[in-house]
């Protein structure tokens, strides 16, 4: 079996969507469907079953994926270790970020490069339609979220960033001409959901008005490039941190100011479980950094 072929079955049963793992692995959905029934040969039965509707492993399916996915994962952490061994690095460490401001921490970075310069930072995106699979799964080490995260099995370190929260609406919406709405405006409106879990999307989407009102949510999304045509067509609008405006600043989208909402904080979150030296470094950096602010 060819290692892309192992990629795609592995990539299939944890997308169980054709055509994302297609967009994930930068592969035609022919070539996805190709390796599957390739390997379903090979192995003389279904590994998923597939229907219009629905993508789902078979037993057969779900037995193989954990049986080569922790040997998948070993060999491409030894091809990686190789390759910093050959830039002279000995350390990594994945951040995932949700944020797109990502140059705002450049500081951070900087910090943490400055104690560790033998480690590389890899940076990996991270959608708030599941906020903290990949920081679970082992895939990334430490993360960069909106805060409050009241997860049992994650420490939360420190603020790392402030800013306002903003309305976004398609440009020719009645709200888009405003200088300011509030959150009792939104009752008025349709707003877009889709974060997880609900009481992190409640930070930035209520259910009710200040006076009690019903804010009605509409479709949900997994992250902003979703939000954009649902939003150009005037369908719903969204509360969203004012970051937005400078990194998805379109002719066709407008940000209003929410005069009543509270600031929009981000901070550091990792495994309590899986604490390493190389991430309290970064906590540590960010610590330091916020002292002297």
């Amino acid at each position: 079996m060819e290692l892309r072929d192992i990629e795609i079955f592995l990539t299939l049963a944890e997308e169980l969507h054709f055509t994302r793992t297609a967009e994930r692995l930068h592969v035609t959905q022919a070539r996805v469907s190709q390796a599957i029934k390739k390997q379903e040969r090979r192995i003389g039965a279904a590994l998923f079953e597939r229907n219009n509707r629905l993508v789902a492993l078979t037993p057969i399916g779900k037995r193989l994926f954990d049986d080569i996915q922790p040997m998948y994962r070993g060999l491409c952490e030894g091809m990686d270790r190789a390759r910093l061994a050959a830039r002279g690095r000995t350390g990594v460490l994945r951040v995932g970020s949700i944020a797109v401001n990502l140059h705002d921490f450049r500081e951070l970075f900087d910090a943490f490069a400055q104690d560790h310069p033998e480690c590389e930072v890899q940076l990996r995106h991270v959608d708030f339609g599941d906020p903290f699979a990949q920081l679970r799964a082992g895939d990334i080490d430490v993360q960069i979220v909106w805060l409050p995260v009241r997860e049992p099995d994650l420490t939360v370190g420190p603020v790392i960033y402030t800013e306002p929260i903003v309305l976004a609406v398609g440009a020719s919406h009645p709200l888009a001409t405003r200088d300011s709405v509030c959150y009792e405006d939104l009752a008025d409106v349709t707003v877009m959901g889709g974060a997880r879990p609900d009481y992190w999307r409640e930070i930035l989407v209520p259910l009710r008005t200040p006076s009690g009102r019903l804010i009605r949510i509409g479709p949900s999304v997994s992250n902003f490039q979703e939000m954009i045509p649902i939003l150009v067509t005037g369908e719903a609008v969204s509360p969203v941190h004012a970051q937005a405006a400078r990194y998805y600043a379109r002719p066709d989208i407008a940000y209003v100011p929410i005069s009543d909402a509270p600031p929009g904080r981000w901070g550091l979150i990792w495994r309590t479980g899986s604490e390493t030296e190389l991430v309290r470094s970064f906590a540590n950096a960010a610590h330091r950094l916020d002292s002297v602010e």
